[in-house]
């Protein structure tokens, strides 16, 4: 008995925001809130744009030929004994 639920605060706190913050206050409040969701919403989708056109902007998928690869690790592996035996 001694104590509210949740629904009597927020009554409570509606009447109060009223009584002294004035009518056109709350859809103010709400008008703000909506903005900034808006603008978060197209945060996102500029994020998401930038990441997109990065990609395509890129060489693509790069290529490697087979036969270059362990052509190019048998040499760089010949140098390393090179370097090794050499001091």
């Amino acid at each position: 008995m001694g104590s509210f639920s949740i629904w009597h605060w927020l009554i409570v706190l509606v009447v109060v925001l009223v009584l002294f913050g004035g009518g056109g206050k709350i859809p103010k409040l709400m008008r703000d809130m909506g903005q900034g969701i808006n603008a978060f919403k197209k945060g996102l989708k500029e994020d998401n744009n930038k990441k997109k056109e990065e990609e395509q902007a890129g060489d693509g998928p790069k290529v490697i030929d087979q036969d270059q690869a362990a052509h190019g690790a048998a040499a760089a592996s010949s140098e390393q004994k090179d370097k090794a035996a050499n001091g």
